[in-house]
């Protein structure tokens, strides 16, 4: 019981719930907005990693650097797909029928290349580096390092602006109506192609961003992603497809999970935990806790 009440696992749980909401966010982002599995959205993550890690070792830049470096890398190389690959797919009405599965090979090997290359380029050997030197801060409650207090910071702070922004601000709306109906957005005046492509830049963007995090407290390789990708689509099978805000939530809801439960059980426990919440979700409400948006093409 004491365990359960310590401040500092809830700590733990939180930070580790702000960044799977993170992560989560771009990957929902692109569904909601594109119909797109992108299961790349792990090795985005990578990149960012080994771009704010090697912002730390080789240029010698503090943290906040990386912090933009990492997520313009992750929307440059977006931007580059989205122009060579997904907008010829979004504009063809025969390869939007089946959207979802052409969309789903087509990330799978874009994973398969990102791996690859990121391996060849600089060896698949793990690596890490200490943000403010691994300086430990307390906070009266409980104590945490600084790279793990910048991950609470900036993935809470960023995940709570996106969602701000999708409920008071006209592009949000906008982003709003696109996951709802395609169509009726289109007719509203709204400029979909161009949402779509900015939408896709973003979701990269956050992957981005979300790896620098993750650079921060865990070793990077280049395999690294996996399950970060699938950290993402149990939160958003939790939240609900298209549902941002189901986003936060659900990243919430399996930081405390994991946390807890590897806590109370073993490290050795915590795949089984994860895929276990991701089988019973979708066994008992398929639909998500906060339901999926609906989607119309």
């Amino acid at each position: 019981m004491d365990l359960l009440l310590s401040p500092q696992l809830l700590a733990a749980a939180l930070i580790a719930g702000a960044l799977y909401a993170l992560v989560a966010l771009g990957l929902n982002l692109i569904y909601g907005t594109m119909r797109l599995l992108n299961v790349a959205h792990g090795e985005l993550v990578m990149v960012g990693s080994y771009v704010a890690s090697w912002s730390f070792s080789l240029l010698g830049l503090g943290p906040w650097p990386a912090l933009i470096l990492s997520p313009v890398a992750a929307g440059i190389l977006g931007y580059g797909l989205y122009r060579g690959l997904f907008r010829r797919l979004l504009a063809n009405p025969a390869l939007t029928q089946r959207i979802e599965a052409n969309s789903l090979l087509l990330f799978f090997g874009i994973s398969i290349i990102l791996q690859n290359l990121v391996s060849l380029l600089f060896t698949a050997t793990p690596r890490g580096y200490q943000p403010f030197g691994g300086a430990v801060i307390d906070l009266g409650v409980a104590s945490v390092t600084g790279g793990r207090l910048l991950v609470l910071i900036v993935a809470g702070i960023v995940t709570v602006a996106a969602m701000l922004l999708l409920h008071f601000n006209t592009v949000g709306l906008a982003v709003k109506a696109l996951i709802q109906n395609r169509e009726a957005a289109s007719l509203a005046g709204i400029d979909t192609e161009k949402l779509e492509r900015w939408s896709f830049i973003a979701g990269f963007a956050v992957a981005g961003l979300a790896g620098a995090l993750v650079s921060m407290v865990e070793q990077v390789s280049p395999f690294m992603g996996f399950p970060y990708m699938i950290a993402a689509f149990v939160i958003i099978i939790l939240g609900g497809l298209g549902n941002l805000t189901g986003s936060l939530i659900g990243g919430l809801i399996l930081g405390l999970l994991e946390t807890y439960g590897v806590a109370l059980t073993s490290p050795n426990y915590r795949s089984i935990l994860v895929y276990g919440v991701f089988i019973a979700v979708l066994l008992i409400r398929p639909q998500g806790l906060l339901g999926r948006a609906r989607i119309v093409r």
